[in-house]
């Protein structure tokens, strides 16, 4: 039997030798379709837990565990317990993932048939958050199920549904996920080759809007100059959101402090993929605009198609409204000053009715402590590099959840996507390089986390 590895030489031996495995469960994995939003297919997100618990049996967990609350996806919950003496860290990833969208805009072929080109690998959750799991795997893989302080993953099932009973099984489990130290594995890195810890995330806050002004459709000839239309009231109503330069102009909203981080207008032009002439909306700089400031985005608009249309002033039309929340801001109190300008602002008299959707608080993540310090020396040393401290626009309302439940626990969060991953999109994928050093990360990190 191979012999566990104590030393920083040793452990990064033992990831490089156990990646090849890695990387063929990991492509097993994301052939389980465990698309979470997709009812036809929760067979599927009950046959990835599965998966995944038999993988930490494989590694000789003590104990594993498949749990799930009323209405909710299952969980897997493995314990490897700690050296006497010995901290526990609480290892997190999601195992379901985003529904794949058109196959057709996958460039490489089917979303859950992994595909090599380059040093990039193709697949539907690859990065999100498969990717994260195995880079959890591939840690204790080194140690040969065997870390040198305890170790609990937790594994969730719904985050991509925005973990609707998260709350219920951190308090059912609460006492076996209790740690020291917390790895959520569902962040990403600053740039390929650079890596990153996530100190910033900012919450998101919905809203339904529905406008009506007529009881039916009407001639748009016979009345059109005197009847207001559902959808050019809807329009009216969605554009007071914005000021001219783009910034969000719902009164109440918070402001994080700006970000120290440079974010180079050529790179985000690149990563956003934003067409030659278009201008970026807002004002102040450009990390803070995505990371510490409030940003309103319609994602839905229910009308008639183009294609269908006809001369027709229609009576009803509807939008959803997605808000991300400044960190420091509570997204419930957001979401309401949301609702108030909507109702506040229609035009022309129309009948509104507002519909609060999920909201997810923001999070700050302090970086502080032992523990910190250990993550960070454990990551210079994996990536030959210092990492960055970043925001995430995006929201893990989770992250707020585990602080709330564990407060004088260590939070980290990481990842093993890039700026180029494009999780939830087409052609998600995962830098393989990148993926190596983030596994040599985390199992340096459990060895640094040993008590003296």
């Amino acid at each position: 039997m191979t012999a566990v590895p104590s030393t920083a030489q040793e452990v990064r031996a033992a990831v490089e030798r156990e990646l090849p495995a890695v990387l063929a469960e990991l492509e097993r994995h994301v052939a389980i379709q465990s698309v979470s939003a997709d009812p036809d297919r929760t067979d599927q997100v009950r046959s990835s837990a599965e998966f995944v618990a038999q993988q930490l049996r494989d590694l000789g967990a003590a104990e594993v565990k498949i749990s799930q609350v009323d209405g909710g996806a299952p969980a897997v919950i493995g314990h490897f317990p700690a050296p006497a003496g010995q901290p526990t860290v609480c290892l997190y990833a999601h195992h379901d993932v985003q529904p794949e969208g058109d196959p057709d805009l996958w460039d490489r072929g089917d979303p859950f048939r992994v595909a090599r080109d380059g040093d990039r690998l193709f697949g539907r959750g690859i990065a999100d958050d498969k990717g994260g799991l195995a880079m959890h795997l591939a840690a204790l893989r080194a140690f040969n199920g065997q870390p040198p302080v305890g170790v609990t993953l937790f594994i969730e099932g719904e985050e991509e549904v925005g973990s609707p009973t998260l709350q219920a099984l951190l308090a059912k489990h609460r006492e076996e996920l209790s740690a020291d130290v917390f790895v959520i594995g569902d962040s990403g890195n600053w740039e390929v080759g650079v890596p990153a810890f996530t100190n910033t995330l900012r919450g998101l806050a919905e809203a339904y809007v529905e406008l009506r002004t007529i009881d039916h459709a009407l001639h748009s000839g016979m009345f059109g100059g005197l009847v207001p239309d559902a959808l050019t009231a809807i329009c009216r109503l969605l554009a007071t959101l914005h000021d001219d330069q783009g910034n969000v102009a719902v009164d109440g909203l918070n402001t994080a402090p700006a970000p120290e981080v440079d974010y180079p207008e050529e790179r985000l032009r690149t990563e956003a993929a934003i067409l030659d002439g278009v201008d970026f909306i807002g004002e102040g700089p450009y990390a803070m605009r995505i990371w510490a400031k409030p940003a309103i985005t319609v994602v839905g608009l229910d009308a008639t198609p183009v294609a269908k249309a006809s001369n027709t002033l229609w009576p009803v039309a509807r939008a959803k409204i997605s808000m991300r929340v400044a960190p420091g801001q509570d997204s419930a109190e957001a979401q309401q000053k949301l609702i108030k300008h909507l109702e506040d602002h229609v035009p022309w008299g129309a009948q509104v009715t507002v519909t609060p959707g999920e909201n997810g608080d923001p999070s700050v993540v302090p970086f502080e402590g032992r523990y910190a310090d250990a993550a960070r020396s454990a990551f210079s040393e994996a990536w030959g590099t210092e990492p960055v401290f970043m925001g995430q626009g995006g929201s893990i309302p989770m992250i707020a959840d585990f602080a709330r439940a564990y407060p004088d626990a260590t939070v980290l969060v990481t990842g093993v996507a890039d700026p180029d991953s494009r999780p939830h999109g087409s052609n998600e994928s995962l830098h393989l390089g990148d993926f190596a050093k983030a596994c040599a990360g985390e199992a340096l990190l459990l060895l640094n986390c040993r008590a003296d």
